[in-house]
């Protein structure tokens, strides 16, 4: 007799074990995940990748972190086939263990498209406030984006920095001829970035384009912080301005030659609301600009090669978020280009122009007055 619950056929039952094996896996991943954040936030990596190979002794008096712990960290990276240890028969504080190169540009190279370490603060983050998740799963309402704390705002600002500093003003703005022609003119243009949180995007603008003035805009002010610290270090004080402002609070309607919402339009409880906005800093003669995620057109059982990311975020941080304040969009993260066309007709605009922007996260849309 089956001591399960369940009466499985032969298919069945290897359907169950491959999915057993796929939790084992995430279980994995988790731990990865984690274990990636412990060697971040205390510069374990960085250590590693200057120094070279080194024991748990040195790591630790490197670091000043306890021995003890940092040996145990450095065993379990080797396993989980992050590290590789040089004399693993050693007695256990004679082991060295070495970042191999390739993975030290992924986990070190803040410069490199393929930095993605970023990734393990956001989670750390977005697991934060799981109680305020489970109780807005059971009552309603949402999770205010501050509940997330500085894991995930720093790691949201550091995973999309290589993108809004190396391929916007590089490749997505001059692709838009009459507006990179306008970027370089005088007098020299204005630009609201809106949602513009630790700021790169803002920064990535102004350094692509030295004659402009750029106004970043978001309602965290610890993000508006670090936006402000990032471009001390740019040395743009000048030339960009950030303000911890609700956008529909803005004013100066019509005198921005450019206005952009780079990934946050699914995150807001009123995306019209701030479409409209847009629309009006924008005036008759300014561009508006809307990236946000590139889901698939519609829903599919299998979604398209980003929506398991997405619809993960959309879970634990971008629904909540935008079902914080009521009334609310809850957009949620897989806003479909259908839904933003939506959201841009009632705003007051024209049309929705998909720009032929190659990238595998964004889309980038341009909304016709």
């Amino acid at each position: 007799m089956n001591d399960t619950l369940f009466s499985l056929t032969d298919e069945q039952a290897a359907e169950r074990d491959a999915f057993v094996e796929r939790i084992l896996q995430s279980t994995a991943g988790a731990f990865d995940t984690f274990t990636l954040f412990i060697g971040q936030k205390l510069g374990f990596y960085r250590l590693l990748a200057k120094h070279g190979a080194m024991t748990s002794l040195e790591l630790a008096a490197l670091s000043g972190m306890q021995e003890r712990y940092v040996r145990e960290w450095l065993e379990q990276q080797t396993v989980a086939g992050i590290l590789a240890v040089e004399n693993h028969e050693a007695p256990p504080t004679q082991r060295c263990f070495r970042l191999p190169m390739p993975h030290a540009e992924v986990l070190v190279d803040v410069d490199s498209p393929n930095y993605v370490l970023p990734l393990t603060q956001m989670i750390a983050g977005v697991v934060r406030p799981l109680p305020q998740l489970l109780n807005a799963f059971r009552n309603g309402g949402g999770v205010p984006y501050s509940e997330y704390g500085r894991d995930f705002r720093e790691g949201q600002g550091a995973i999309n920095r290589v993108t809004f500093l190396q391929e916007l003003g590089q490749d997505w703005l001059p692709a838009i001829p009459d507006l990179h022609e306008r970027l370089q003119a005088n007098p020299p243009a204005r630009v609201a970035d809106i949602g513009c949180g630790a700021g790169w995007s803002t920064i990535g603008m102004a350094q692509a384009y030295p004659n402009i003035h750029v106004d970043g805009y978001d309602l965290d002010e610890p993000s508006i912080e670090m936006a402000r610290d990032n471009a001390r270090e740019a040395r743009l004080n000048g030339r960009v301005s950030f303000f911890a402002r609700d956008a529909g609070d803005i004013g100066n309607a019509g005198v921005y030659d450019l206005v952009t919402a780079f990934e946050c339009i699914h995150d807001l409880s009123d995306p019209v609301g701030v479409l409209r906005t847009m629309r009006q800093l924008a005036g008759n003669n300014g561009t508006v600009l809307v990236a946000d995620e590139r889901v698939g057109d519609s829903f599919t059982p299998s979604g398209n090669d980003v929506e398991w990311m997405m619809y993960g975020w959309s879970v634990l941080h971008c629904l909540p978020v935008g079902m914080a304040d009521n009334p609310s969009a809850a957009t949620g993260t897989v806003m479909r280009i259908g839904t933003l066309r939506q959201y841009a007709r009632e705003a007051g605009f024209r049309d929705v122009e998909v720009l032929p922007i190659d990238n595998f996260f964004f889309r980038v849309y341009r909304l016709g007055q």
